[in-house]
């Protein structure tokens, strides 16, 4: 067993109803760390090629790493992986809270489940035992009443339960994975494989202690260091004080906050949906993850319409408040925290139901679609028809059965709309829009999963004007000086790839994007090599090997989606996109040229060491990388 690692996988077989513990050797964990990469082996390892996302072959997976549970800010998340029923291609996804840490205080690294119950099951894992139970009682329960009830039924206060809510079970496409009730392994719509293999909840209870690591001392001297540091980092402070929700200014100013459906960068009632203006009404505190000082999550209590929206339903961030708000036209904060609660409650991505909503009030608005196709009118700026439409979506019912597996599916099985979407490869972009980051139009495009900002860094980070800080991280990546503005050039992709490699580690290791990154973060570079060795005792662990980790989980995932029937053609932004945005602001008119796009991902694919022509990794990266068996 390796220092901070429990050093068991647990192997489940719903169809069988039979548990399994594998020993995985030292270097095993050293090759893939943990997190994304770990789940994405067993995937390669056992599942058949063209295995239905929501059949009894999907391979689904929920994975720590050897930092989860270290007495140090940012550590306690877990990574969700399976053949995505949103996407089709690897769905992976992560997520905070206690869960992580507690299920590594239980006795597992891992758990690795396969197959399909024929009745609804929990899996109930303490003081390194697992057992599979009827889940019967719990099936069609909201989050919040499957916690109360299985802390009645197990006699403990403390558990902490991973579940799919009611959306799950109904197999919608956006459904996420819940822990607390509040905290979502959200896109990629997991929480449908979870429903579909009638796993209902996984529950942990771990007695806390403090984990074998190699170094404690380094390790407190780290931690430390990083609560003195929180004050001195502006971005991060600002999480800590007003949450995620503290970028809707700067996302405002930036022209990148996503306002009727992406048509435009900027919305007139952008503050009323703001951190501060949160903070200074209905946030009453904030809550953390396990150990971690930066506690970034809010809390809200209100009430919208007459109904309630309490503690235990955490509180809008930064990507709820603009894809439910913003992108909808809705400014007012206490519709989008009850909405949040309902996504929650039922276990809903925010992101991908937001912009779905947002798509079909874009299709109403251009008369695309009308009142007898919807039930009600869906306007631009309507609280109510939100809530509403997020409501029937989660219950499948009427108009919400129809856009419950997103938009992309929405406007195929309608047969119009399709002008309007915002998807690549079927999943919803998010509110970071690639009209003033331009390395993310390659990103949202080649990303194996979907388009996600939280996978590469933004490059106001290291163009003109960026932060002696920043400058001095990316340093360590390579890069010794500032880049143009607005520039798409070798340099600017090299930048996106480097940093999607850190990124793509920090999804491995599990480590929080908050708190460890290349440029911004709590943490840098430097510091989250130095925290890998200090817990590891991997002493020659260094930069290198980090972005080589994630190079590997990087070209996993390319593998599987090339096993599924992928290649460079899935890697297309939408056609809205290409089109100029209106409004006004510093992105009002900016074009996206398509042409500039396609030679930028052809530069992405020749420094990824891929096959320029289909986008998929040549057998040499692969070699390199030690997936040689993988290729075979």
């Amino acid at each position: 067993m390796i220092n901070g690692a429990a050093g068991r996988i647990l192997h489940v077989d719903l169809t069988a109803r039979t548990l399994r513990v594998e020993t995985p050797p030292k270097e095993f964990y050293r090759t893939y760390m943990g997190g994304s990469a770990m789940g994405l082996y067993y995937s390669l390892k056992h599942m058949p090629v063209g295995a239905d996302p929501l059949g009894p072959d999907n391979v689904f997976s929920l994975m720590l790493s050897p930092t989860v549970g270290a007495h140090i800010s940012g550590q306690s998340r877990m990574a969700t992986t399976a053949r995505s029923p949103l996407t089709g291609g690897m769905g992976d996804s992560q997520g905070g809270g206690f869960f992580p840490a507690d299920m590594k205080f239980a006795g597992f690294d891992g758990i690795v489940v396969y197959g399909q119950a024929s009745a609804p099951v929990y899996l109930w894992l303490h003081e390194g035992r697992a057992e599979l139970r009827d889940a019967a009682h719990l099936w069609g329960r909201t989050t919040t009443e499957v916690e109360e009830i299985l802390r009645r039924e197990l006699g403990d206060e403390r558990i902490e339960v991973a579940q799919c809510g009611p959306a799950g079970e109904r197999l919608a496409r956006l459904a996420a994975i819940m822990n607390m009730a509040n905290r979502a392994n959200g896109r990629t719509g997991l929480g449908a494989v979870m429903g579909a293999k009638r796993l209902k909840a996984v529950v942990v209870r771990g007695r806390p202690r403090r984990i074998a690591v190699a170094d404690a001392e380094r390790v407190k001297e780290l931690a430390r260091s990083g609560v003195q540091a929180l004050r001195e980092n502006p971005d991060v402070w600002a999480f800590h004080e007003y949450s995620t929700a503290s970028v809707v200014r700067n996302q405002q100013r930036r022209g990148t906050l996503p306002h009727r459906n992406y048509s435009e960068g900027q919305f007139y009632y952008f503050d009323a949906l703001s951190g501060e203006r949160m903070a200074a009404t209905i946030m009453n505190q904030r809550h953390t993850c396990f150990a971690c000082a930066v506690s970034c999550k809010p809390v809200v209590q209100t009430t919208w319409d007459g109904h309630p929206v309490g503690p235990q339903h955490g509180g809008p961030e930064y990507e709820t408040s603009a894809m439910l708000g913003a992108s909808c036209g809705v400014s007012d904060l206490n519709a989008i925290s009850y909405a949040n609660k309902v996504c929650n409650e039922q276990g809903l991505d925010t992101i991908g139901t937001g912009a779905t909503i947002a798509w079909a009030m874009e299709c109403f608005f251009r008369g695309v679609l009308t009142v007898e196709d919807v039930g009600y009118p869906l306007h631009f700026g309507d609280a109510g028809a939100m809530v509403r439409t997020v409501e029937l979506i989660a219950a499948r019912s009427g108009f919400g059965d129809v856009l419950a597996d997103g938009s992309d599916r929405a406007a195929e099985r309608l047969g119009k709309g399709q002008e309007f979407l915002t998807t690549v490869k079927h999943a919803e972009m998010p509110a970071h829009m690639p009209h003033a980051n331009a390395s993310l139009r390659v990103i949202y495009a080649v990303s194996p999963f979907g388009p996600d900002h939280q996978s590469s860094e933004f490059d106001f980070r290291i163009e003109e004007g960026a932060s002696d800080l920043h400058l001095r991280r990316l340093k360590l990546l390579g890069f010794d000086h500032s880049l143009v503005r607005g520039s798409l050039d070798e340099e600017k992709v090299r930048f996106a790839l480097q940093t999607q490699y850190f990124y793509s580690f920090l999804d491995s290791a599990v480590l929080c994007q908050f708190v460890f990154g290349p440029a911004w973060a709590l943490y840098g570079p430097e510091e989250t090599v130095q925290v890998v060795a200090a817990v590891t005792g991997w002493q020659d662990f260094n930069l290198s090997e980090l972005l080589t980790i994630g190079a590997r989980r990087l070209n996993m995932m390319r593998l599987l989606n090339q096993r599924l029937g992928f290649d460079r053609k899935a890697d297309r932004l939408p056609a809205k996109a290409f089109r100029p945005l209106q409004g006004t602001g510093p992105t009002a008119g900016t074009v996206i040229l398509q042409a500039q796009v396609e030679a930028a991902q052809d530069i992405y694919y020749r420094l990824a060491g891929w096959d320029v022509a289909t986008g998929n990794p040549t057998p040499q990266r692969l070699r390199e990388l030690g997936l040689g068996w993988a290729a075979a």
